[in-house]
């Protein structure tokens, strides 16, 4: 669990509505269902508008990262290919047939796999980094949903003003009307600014972060192949992939 990020939203929002009571307001007037509906709503459909379906879906599940991000395991992934190091050395590169079946990482597989057939370095280099180069844009692509929203809700919420000063325009001759007008007016600005600076920004900077996290983890392991299929010595192999990981 990512304490960070919880803490990120409770002091963020949390700032926000005690600045609003010490200034003697209520919380209760930062509340405006139309407001909320105009911003939120007005947001979701032009990222939705804008985004292709299966990036769009990608950063629905990406969203549970900001709180739960996926775990590398990083120092599992050197063992591994340390012991696959020294199966190769001592077996020959067939050696690591059975142990390419039993591979639960596919990328990690098809490096293994790719050895097994005896392919070249730069062979594998080449196949491992064009899914490498894959997976990041794929994930980068879904994490600009996130940007996008940032980006959008502002001048919804513009919208969302202006709707409520017309709103305020046509009910000018009854005073009873007005303050609701004038309270979307303000709050779907507030909605709009807030919400594109305290959250959708933010999960964007943080999904793409993790994105590069994985991105350098999926490279160790090209490298850790691509030095099993030179025949390195198995120590060179370890400190070369220790760089990795800082």
């Amino acid at each position: 669990m990512d304490i960070l990020s919880i803490l990120g939203l409770i002091i963020g929002f949390g700032a926000i509505l005690g600045g609003q009571y010490l200034e003697g307001g209520h919380v209760g007037s930062l509340i405006n269902g139309p407001a909320c509906l105009i911003v939120l709503g007005g947001t979701v459909g032009a990222v939705m508008l804008q985004s292709p379906l299966r990036v769009f879906m990608m950063s629905l599940k990406m969203v549970f990262w900001i709180i739960f991000p996926p775990k590398l395991k990083s120092e599992e992934a050197i063992e591994k290919i340390m012991e696959w190091s020294n199966i190769a050395r001592k077996e020959g590169l067939l050696g690591l047939e059975d142990i390419a079946e039993n591979e639960s990482n596919p990328f990690a597989q098809k490096g293994l796999q790719l050895l097994v057939d005896g392919s070249e370095p730069e062979v594998i280099r080449r196949v491992m980094e064009v899914e490498l180069d894959a997976k990041e844009h794929y994930g980068n692509e879904a994490a600009k949903v996130f940007e996008n929203m940032g980006g959008y809700s502002p001048t919804i919420g513009i919208i969302g003003a202006v709707m409520g000063l017309i709103h305020v325009m046509q009910n000018l001759a009854d005073p009873s009307k007005l303050g609701s007008g004038i309270a979307t007016a303000f709050v779907a600005t507030i909605y709009g600014v807030g919400l594109a600076n305290l959250l959708f920004l933010p999960m964007a900077g943080k999904l793409k972060a993790q994105v590069y996290a994985q991105s350098q983890l999926y490279e160790m392991i090209v490298e850790g192949v691509i030095s099993i299929a030179e025949g390195e010595n198995p120590r060179n192999i370890e400190t070369k992939l220790r760089g990795f990981t800082g």
